[in-house]
């Protein structure tokens, strides 16, 4: 298959907001894929090579230059062995060589592959909603079910090795996945909730923990072989030397764990997120667990949270996250003013009979923070005046589209940022930019910033008909991608 069929559906649909369409555009895609083009072509559609990080910035592709193709030519088989190349290029002279295979990359392009090309290489098309989507593409051209692709998924954590299996060999391979001791498994992912009594009432019989301001872990043990996953299953364990003394020390044998890390301060307290996500702060690196997926060869993914909970006790003592089980609407008030209290966001409240839904945003679980937080995409930024001058400020927000289109815009804000956080914005943002008019800086849309709000309101002014009241910046978060970004749904939803 040409990489010209790929480029022209990836435009189809980003041009329609029919998720059927999408479906039926990708599905009739993957059905003429041959078994060596299945993953690369999924990974590129789902907006990253299969080989990861390519290592090469918007700047060097800029400085490229390359006149396009007048016809298409690249197949999908040849890009990825080039791009295998790429990332294997290394040691004395592997600039150049570098060089060399993009040009060739490039100079076989044609305009519309090369802009494919090059928002692919810089990340540019990673629409996170588009694994949603592309899931339900796997399902109608291979038959298998598409709850069953969502599971293989969910275990094998690559969604390109899943299309193969569904696509080469049906529903009985797909099936095939297990939970395996040392590989990610997509993590559980919670809705806010409108209110804490709501989220109890609505669940009814819940837990009720404690929701920390740090960086999410998943644990894997295998005897004395451990590692540390992020969020988005990025493998950490070199980086988190204590986390791994402290689970081979756990009473167990196998287990998989999922949980929070974050820095204390001396007297316990936490310390802002930024020096958890680096790990520079002088503080201890302290996990909370709160769910058990795997523990001494028993899997427990489809056994109801009051279960998981039992063996998460059994196994981690106190490093479990502290909660109430069975909570009241009185308990559940306590636990959230502990939390706030001990200098935490908020709680969490889940239902007891819920199995793990990795990879899923479902109500199962609740978060409950005091006020409204939102994880939106910058778009772009303008350039302050005042104090502010030569400083880029006020950042025009985006919230994902559940469809896997662009972002959509939903505000401004300039408000929470302090020195530090402008001269940081002004360094990074000057050096992504897509191009500058003088006012407004356009950037690729990789950034992600957690704004807290006052609500929302109705509004022409934005294509989403909606628009922040009073909007701040809490902080930046560097563990997650566009793909994990609040949907224009979940904005809407605060409307009520």
């Amino acid at each position: 298959m040409l990489l010209a069929q790929v480029v022209d559906v990836s435009a189809a649909v980003a041009a329609t907001r029919s998720r059927k369409a999408k479906v039926q555009s990708l599905a009739g895609l993957l059905s003429d894929l041959a078994p060596d083009e299945i993953e690369p072509a999924v990974a590129w559609l789902s907006g990253e090579p299969r080989q990861g990080r390519l290592g090469t910035g918007w700047r060097t592709l800029s400085a490229l230059k390359v006149e396009p193709a007048e016809q298409p030519a690249t197949t999908v088989a040849e890009l990825d062995i080039t791009l295998t190349e790429l990332v294997g290029t290394s040691g004395a002279g592997s600039a150049k060589r570098r060089t060399e295979l993009l040009t060739t990359v490039f100079s076989g392009a044609t305009a519309d592959e090369q802009q494919f090309l090059f928002r692919l290489f810089t990340g540019e098309l990673r629409q996170g909603a588009l694994e949603g989507v592309l899931t339900e593409a796997v399902a109608a051209a291979s038959g298998v079910a598409s709850e069953l692709v969502r599971r293989g998924f969910m275990l094998s954590g690559s969604l390109p090795a899943t299309a193969r299996a569904a696509l080469l060999d049906g529903t009985e391979a797909v099936a095939a996945f297990r939970l395996e001791v040392g590989r990610g498994v997509r993590p559980m992912l919670a809705s806010p909730a409108s209110t804490l009594d709501d989220a109890v009432a609505e669940l009814g019989a819940v837990t009720v923990e404690y929701k920390l301001d740090g960086a999410r872990i998943q644990v894997h043990r295998d005897g004395e072989d451990v590692h540390v996953f992020t969020r988005s299953l990025r493998d950490i364990t070199a980086k988190v030397p204590e986390l791994v003394e402290l689970v081979r020390a756990l009473p167990c044998r196998s287990v998989v764990l999922d949980g929070e890390s974050l820095a204390l301060t001396d007297d316990g307290r936490p310390r802002p997120f930024q020096e958890t996500m680096s790990n520079a702060s002088s503080g201890t690196l302290a996990p909370r667990f709160f769910d058990c997926l795997h523990l001494d060869g028993t899997d427990l993914l489809d056994v109801p949270l009051r279960e998981r909970l039992a063996a998460l006790t059994e196994v981690v003592g106190d490093l479990r996250m502290p909660g109430v089980l069975d909570a009241t609407a009185e308990q559940a008030a306590q636990v959230l003013d502990d939390s706030l209290g001990a200098g935490h966001e908020g709680v969490m409240v889940k239902a007891l009979d819920s199995v793990y839904a990795a990879g899923r945003r479902g109500k199962s679980w609740q978060k409950v923070k005091p006020v409204h937080t939102l994880d939106l995409v910058v778009l772009g930024v303008e350039w302050g005046y005042g104090r502010r001058t030569g400083m880029l400020s006020n950042i025009h927000l985006g919230a994902r589209d559940p469809d896997g289109g662009a972002p959509v815009m939903v505000g401004k804000t300039f408000k929470g940022m302090t020195d530090a956080l402008l001269t940081w914005q002004t360094e990074q943002f000057s050096a992504r930019a897509l191009h500058d008019d003088g006012h407004v800086v356009t950037l690729p849309p990789e950034f992600v910033v957690e704004i807290g709000l006052d609500g929302v309101q109705t509004s022409t002014r934005y294509p989403g008909g909606v628009a922040l009241r009073f909007a701040r910046v809490i902080r930046y978060r560097p563990d997650k991608t566009p793909a994990d970004a609040d949907t224009i749904t979940a904005v809407r939803a605060l409307l009520a």
